[in-house]
C-alpha cells in the first residue's frame, strides 16, 4: 500500500498527499477497512516531515474518508452510504461533524414556521369516509390554484418533489427513451433516469436558464420529457427569466414535428425563492407538469408537494398512486393548508425569504471583496468556481467547513483528455454570520491546487 500511495502523490504538500489518497479511495484502489501506513513511514518515504503527512491525515478525516483508531492506526472509511442510490449517495458524503456544514442543501431550521397552531387543526382520529374520496382537500386545492403560475387543468398532492418527479417520469418514460436534463442538475434526477433505463440528454444552463440553442440540439434526438428547475436552481442558484421561458417555449413549438416532450418543472424552493415563478405552462399548458415543493419553505420532514398539469397526465398519476400509497395523508394536507393560510406562518416564510436573500447578497459581496467574481444566487445554494475541486474540499475541511463536490451535479459525460470545469456547491443559506471570514476561507479554497 505504501508504494501505491507514494506513486499516486503528485505534490508533496498536505493538500497534494490528501488529494492522492482521496483519489485512491474513490477509485477503489484503497478499500473501506484497510489500514493506512503510519504517518512516519509515509513521511520518510516521501521525504517530507511527519507534520506534513499528519495535516493531510487530518484533512482526510475531516471529510470522512479515513478515521483514526489511536494506536491501532488510521483506516479507510466506507466511501458512500450503501442503501442510497449512487448519485444521491454522493451528496451524502461523510457523517463527520463540521464546524460549519454548507454541504447539505437543506434550509435553516430556525427559519421554518412553528407547527404548533397547525397541529391543533388536525383531526383527532385518522379516519376517512372512503378509500375513493378525492385525494386533495378542497380548501388546499383552491388555495394552490390561486397561487399557481398559470391556469392549471388538474392538481394533486404527492409525497414531496422527488415523488412528483418520479411519478411523472414513470408515467411517461419507457426503457431506452431519452430525457433532457439541465447541466448541471440535481443528482437524484440522474438516479431516477438510470432506474428507468432512460438516456439523459444534458443541456447547459446560464444565469437565465436552459440554453435555447442547446435545447434545440437535444430535441432533434426525440426526447419524451424535459426536467428543469425554474427557480433557485440546484446547484447553481439561478432562476429562469420570463424571456428565457418564452424562448424555450418557442423552441419546443418549433420542434413539434420532431417530438412533443412533456416538460416537468421542479419548483423545489417555492415560497423562499426571491424570483417570480415563471413556467413554460404559461405557453404550453397541455404538456407541462409543474411541481411545487414546500420542503425548503415549511420543512423537509413534511414530505409534501403539489403537482399540476394536464388532466389526462394527472389522472394517470392519481390512478397509479391509488394502487400504492393511495393518497397523501389528509392530516398532512391539513397542516400544510394551515401553514399556507395562518398569518403567523405566512409571516415566518416571508421573513425567511428575505433573510435568505440577504445572506446570499452578503456572502456574494464578501466573495467579491476577496477577488472572486460572484453574483448573488436565489434560494439557499450557490455555485462557486474553483481551481481544483478536491483540493478546495480538503482545504475547507481543514478549517472545519464542509461543502458539496461540484462533480456530483454534472450531467454531461466527460470529454476525453479534457479537464472538466471545477465547482463547489455551497449552501449559502446556512451562513448566518461571519460572512467575511467564510468568504475568505472559500476564496483560499477556490485558489488551492
Amino acid at each position: 500500500m505504501l508504494e501505491r500511495i507514494v506513486d499516486a502523490v503528485e505534490h508533496r504538500t498536505p493538500d497534494g498527499i490528501a488529494a492522492a489518497i482521496s483519489r485512491l479511495i474513490r477509485s477503489g484502489s484503497l478499500s473501506a477497512g484497510e489500514r493506512l501506513p503510519t504517518v512516519r513511514d509515509v513521511a520518510s518515504t516521501l521525504g517530507v516531515s511527519p507534520a506534513t503527512v499528519s495535516t493531510a491525515w487530518q484533512a482526510l478525516s475531516g471529510v470522512g474518508l479515513i478515521t483514526s483508531r489511536g494506536r491501532a492506526g488510521s483506516y479507510v472509511l466506507q466511501a458512500a452510504t450503501p442503501w442510497m442510490p449512487p448519485h444521491f449517495g454522493e451528496l451524502a458524503g461523510s457523517h463527520v461533524t463540521a464546524r460549519l456544514d454548507l454541504s447539505t442543501g437543506t434550509p435553516d431550521p430556525s427559519l421554518l414556521p412553528d407547527l404548533s397552531l397547525a397541529l391543533t387543526k388536525v383531526p383527532t382520529r385518522a379516519d376517512t369516509a372512503s378509500y375513493l374520496s378525492s385525494p386533495v382537500l378542497p380548501g388546499l386545492e383552491k388555495h394552490l390554484r390561486a397561487s399557481w403560475p398559470y391556469p392549471v387543468a388538474a392538481l394533486t398532492i404527492v409525497d414531496g418533489a422527488l415523488d412528483a418527479i418520479s411519478r411523472s417520469l414513470e408515467s411517461l418514460v419507457r426503457f431506452g427513451d431519452r430525457v433532457v436534463v439541465e447541466n448541471p442538475t440535481f443528482p437524484p434526477f440522474l438516479d431516477l433516469l438510470e432506474t428507468l433505463g432512460a438516456e439523459r440528454l444534458p443541456v447547459d444552463v446560464d444565469d437565465e436558464g436552459m440554453l435555447p440553442a442547446r435545447l434545440a440540439d437535444a430535441l432533434a434526438l426525440g426526447p419524451v420529457a424535459i426536467i428543469l428547475q425554474p427557480r433557485a436552481h440546484n446547484p447553481t442558484g439561478m432562476s429562469m427569466s420570463a424571456g428565457r421561458a418564452r424562448e424555450l417555449s418557442r423552441v419546443l413549438r418549433a420542434h413539434d414535428h420532431v417530438c412533443d416532450p412533456v416538460v416537468i418543472e421542479d419548483d423545489h424552493s417555492g415560497e423562499i425563492s426571491s424570483s417570480p415563478a415563471h413556467s413554460l405552462g404559461s405557453w404550453l399548458p397541455n404538456r407541462t407538469l409543474h411541481v411545487r415543493s414546500f420542503a425548503k419553505s415549511h420543512g423537509p420532514d413534511l414530505r409534501i408537494a403539489a403537482l399540476g398539469g394536464p388532466e389526462a397526465l394527472i389522472d394517470r398519476i392519481v390512478a397509479r398512486r391509488l394502487l400504492g400509497p393511495g393518497w397523501t395523508s389528509r392530516m398532512l394536507q391539513t397542516i400544510l393548508y394551515e401553514l399556507l393560510t395562518a398569518p403567523a406562518s405566512v409571516d415566518t416564510v416571508h421573513d425567511a425569504r428575505r433573510i435568505y436573500q440577504a445572506r446570499q447578497r452578503l456572502l456574494s459581496e464578501a466573495l467579491v471583496e476577496q477577488g472572486l467574481p460572484h453574483a448573488p444566487s436565489d434560494g439557499i445554494n450557490t455555485w462557486l468556481p474553483v481551481a481544483d475541486e478536491k483540493a478546495a474540499i480538503l482545504t475547507l475541511a481543514a478549517s472545519g467547513i464542509r461543502v458539496a463536490a461540484g462533480a456530483s451535479f454534472v450531467a454531461a459525460p466527460p470529454v476525453p483528455d479534457a479537464r472538466p470545469p471545477q465547482f463547489l456547491r455551497v449552501t449559502a443559506g446556512r451562513v448566518a454570520a461571519d460572512f467575511d471570514e467564510v468568504a475568505a476561507l472559500l476564496a483560499v479554497a477556490a485558489r488551492a491546487e
